[in-house]
């Protein structure tokens, strides 16, 4: 397994090891040992998984403490655009997003620490996109910053993408309150 930091502290991506031969592949998606070998040691207690058709958009979302969650995603088909923002107030790079191609091909996947909005536009149709949570889902902790939101400037190359109510009314960022 290899850990490549991304500029954001904390916000890291995992390419597993993949065996593949004639009859198709085999790679550890997650091992508590290995993980905490290189200093990711994280404690899962809630796994999610979503089906979307291609341009689906969903985020920025995230849970406020204490409810706050590090979540562990990859696609296990299909693909997506993936972007984290950095949302911990005091950090040197809050409001600052970080975006990476997530595949069933690249089998790669990305560890959101806390203190992060996360969000994904699907590229394909049927992508199947999976997470890992450290905390449990809490509805009155939950949150949303605006995916278009022009001082984050995430960019995401969709014009038109499919939301729900939740994400059309999402936070603008100048009149987000961090909590972390």
């Amino acid at each position: 397994m290899e850990v490549i930091e991304t500029g954001l502290k904390g916000l890291v991506i995992i390419k597993p090891k993949v065996f593949e031969d004639e009859r198709g592949y085999f790679f550890e998606s997650y091992n508590k040992i290995t993980f905490s070998n290189s200093g990711l040691d994280l404690d899962f207690v809630q796994d999610n998984q979503s089906l979307s058709q291609k341009g689906v958009l969903r985020g920025l979302h995230f849970q406020n403490p204490p409810h706050a969650q590090g979540k562990l995603v990859r696609v296990i088909n299909g693909a997506v655009l993936d972007v984290a923002v950095d949302i911990r107030k005091n950090s040197p790079t809050y409001g600052k997003w970080f975006g990476l191609e997530l595949t069933e091909k690249n089998k790669w996947m990305i560890y959101i620490p806390e203190g992060f909005a996360h969000g994904f536009l699907t590229l394909e149709n049927n992508t199947i996109f999976s997470y890992k949570c450290t905390n449990t889902y809490n509805k009155q902790s939950e949150g949303c910053i605006l995916w278009n939101d022009k001082d984050i400037n995430v960019d995401w190359n969709v014009q038109n993408p499919q939301l729900s109510p939740k994400d059309l009314e999402g936070t603008a960022f100048k009149n987000f309150v961090s909590q972390f």
